[in-house]
Order: structure tokens, then C-alpha cells, then sequence
């Protein structure tokens, strides 16, 4: 399935904003409305996947180039006050490495219209965090856990914290930080067996668990269809342990397809964004730790917020960036297009 097989052929990104119709809402050339707001808080991360980034790491972002506390508190302001934002998931990177994340996300809450706030995690500080999170107002987290193999976890990250994340969960879970969710990636020959056992593992603790097709955003580009492991073979995987039937329960917006498992209530789901792509009801819009909006998590352009805001823009010159970025949002990602194109950057600069 692409893009067309969605009703929504690949169009290329314009500029002309003349028909965008008179709303402050995020709103795109196909109907879509952004509600949903990914803030890469850091682009720095303390694992070092292999399907991610190298050994050595990336260059990382200067501090100057980032933004502030008061620079991302005031974007995140006018998206959720402004722009009907009305839930905002906070990203890296690896967020917990910021430092001032706490008063972020206390600010973001804190806001009149009280968005639902989310953090994405690979969990290995947030049994440390787990308090102070939820004090500072957040709802829930996801976590990446793609083994429960320690010499494979150490493997894949190249370091060897997988007792740090396993606590990170318990601790999520007891300060309820809820629906407490597992995100998990499947390589073919190294974690694809353990399929059946990472849903085992999280119905027997309460967590949700969400399959994740490996993306083209490597920092290496060495992504390769080939080797992906499709949302057909995960089902196949669990089907072999497990009764899948599909949750009948409206989907929305929401990336995954989920699936009953021996009928309920547990549930399993599985974000297919290269064979299954969701694209015409996305409704996201993103924001980078150096304050670039970009409309979709594979686009080759962003529109800058950071430099206009150093300049003294105003928060109605920022909001029409803003609504200018997301009226200009293609149709799909185009990956079966034939002109598909990586993003240059990765996916911890991008934010998840």
C-alpha cells in the first residue's frame, strides 16, 4: 500500500498559500489539520543503535544553535494557544539529557487549555525522572526496548543498560505515567525471533507494546527495504504464539494498527509507515531542538522559526510560519514514488 492506494497521490511541497482558507488551525491542501505537535527537545542521545547512528556518534548541535528554555516554551505556546495544538510529545535525541526538561514540560502543561503531553524515552534515566515527570505535569511515555536479550541489547545499542531501561519501565508504571507504551524495532537475524516473547513480556506487566517498521532514517543511509522486517512478517511472527484478530476500535489518527491478542484485552499494534503508511490522516507537525518546523518526518525542507524569533518576530509572524509550513505539506511521504528522497537529517536530530 502507498500513498495512492490511500487516495492521496505523492504532490510535490509548494509555497502558494493564496487558497489557504482563513483559520488558524494547521491546516493542509488535503483536508489534514495538525493537532499534534513532535518537539525534539536535544538531538543528543546516550545509546548509540545500530540502525540509528555510528559508534562514534553525530555531531551534535551547538548550544547557541538550540533552542532555549524560553524560545521552546514560547513556540510550544503559540502552537497549543494559537494553533489548536492539543497534544505535544516531547523527543530527542533522548529528552531526558536536557536539562531544563522538567520546566519545559511544566510549562507545556501548565497552559490554559491543558494539552496531553507525552515523552518518548529510551528509558534509561526514567526511573530517576519518573517522579519528577509526573510532578511536572506529564501524562504518559514511550519507551524503546527492542530486546529482552542483554548481549543483544548490548548489541544493537552498543552499551550495556538494559537493566536501567527494564527499571525505567517499573518506574513509569508505578508512578502511573500511563498507558505506559513499548516501542520495538525488529532486525532480521539479530531481535526478530523475540517477537512473540516482547509481547509476553509486556501484557504480563501492562504495558502496550508497538512494532515499529525500521524507517530510511539512519544516519548511515544504509537503510535497505529488503531488510526491513514488514508489518506482514511481525504479524506472522505473533501469529505463530499468539490469536491476532483486529481491535475494531476507531483508529484515527493514530500511527499504529492495533490487534487484539486471544481476543482481548490486551492489545498489540504495529506502525507500518513503509508498507502501510498512514499519511492521510496524519496529523502531526514537528519541531527540531534548533527550531526548525518541518510537516512530516521524512521531509527534505524545514521552514526556520529559530532565526525569524531571534529577530524580534512577533507571535502572529511566528504562527504564519507556522501555518505557511503545514499548508505546504505533501500529500504522502512518497516512498513508492520512485522519487523518494532520506531526509538529511537522522532520525535523533529529527525527533521520533
Amino acid at each position: 500500500m502507498n500513498a495512492v492506494d490511500l487516495g492521496i497521490p505523492f504532490v510535490r511541497r509548494t509555497t502558494d498559500t493564496s487558497e489557504r482558507p482563513d483559520t488558524q488551525q494547521l491546516v493542509d491542501r488535503f483536508g489534514r489539520v495538525a493537532t499534534d505537535l513532535r518537539v525534539s527537545l536535544i538531538d543528543k542521545c546516550n545509546l548509540r543503535c545500530t540502525y540509528c547512528m555510528p559508534a562514534e556518534g553525530l555531531p551534535w548541535l551547538k548550544r547557541d544553535e538550540m533552542l532555549d528554555t524560553d524560545e521552546m516554551n514560547r513556540l510550544i505556546r503559540i502552537a497549543v494557544e494559537e494553533l489548536g495544538v492539543n497534544t505535544v510529545r516531547f523527543t530527542g535525541g533522548e529528552p531526558l539529557l536536557r536539562q531544563d526538561l522538567v520546566d519545559v514540560i511544566a510549562a507545556t502543561s501548565s497552559l490554559p487549555s491543558r494539552p496531553t503531553t507525552s515523552l518518548t524515552t529510551n528509558g534509561i534515566n526514567l526511573g530517576g525522572f519518573a517522579e519528577k515527570l509526573v510532578t511536572a505535569g506529564l501524562n504518559r511515555v514511550n519507551v524503546s526496548l527492542d530486546t529482552l536479550d542483554r548481549a543483544v541489547f548490548k548489541e544493537l545499542t552498543r552499551r550495556d543498560r538494559m537493566q536501567d531501561v527494564l527499571d525505567g519501565l517499573a518506574a513509569a508504571k508505578t508512578m502511573k505515567l500511563e498507558p505506559v507504551k513499548v516501542n520495538a524495532v525488529l532486525m532480521r537475524g539479530v531481535n526478530d525471533h523475540e517477537a512473540p516473547e516482547l509481547l509476553r513480556f509486556c501484557i504480563e506487566r501492562g504495558y502496550q507494546l508497538r512494532f515499529i517498521e525500521q524507517m530510511p532514517l539512519d544516519a548511515q543511509h544504509g537503510w535497505e527495504r529488503s531488510a526491513m522486517i514488514t508489518a506482514d512478517e511481525i504479524l506472522e511472527l505473533l501469529g505463530a504464539e499468539f490469536t491476532l484478530t483486529p481491535d475494531v476500535a476507531e483508529r484515527g489518527s493514530a500511527p499504529a494498527e492495533r490487534w487484539l491478542v486471544d481476543g482481548g484485552p490486551a492489545t498489540v499494534g504495529v506502525i507500518a509507515s513503509v508498507t502501510r503508511p498512514f499519511c492521510a490522516a496524519c496529523d502531526r507537525t514537528r519541531l527540531t531542538a534548533d527550531g526548525q518546523l518541518r510537516s512530516c518526518l521524512f521531509s527534505t525542507t524545514e521552514t526556520d522559526l529559530r532565526g525569524p524569533m531571534r529577530e524580534g518576530a512577533t507571535d502572529d509572524e511566528l504562527a504564519r510560519l507556522w501555518q505557511g509550513e503545514m499548508w505546504a505539506k505533501a500529500a504522502g511521504h512518497g516512498m513508492d514514488s520512485g522519487e523518494f528522497a532520506q531526509p538529511s537529517r537522522p532520525m535523533s536530530a529529527i525527533g521520533g
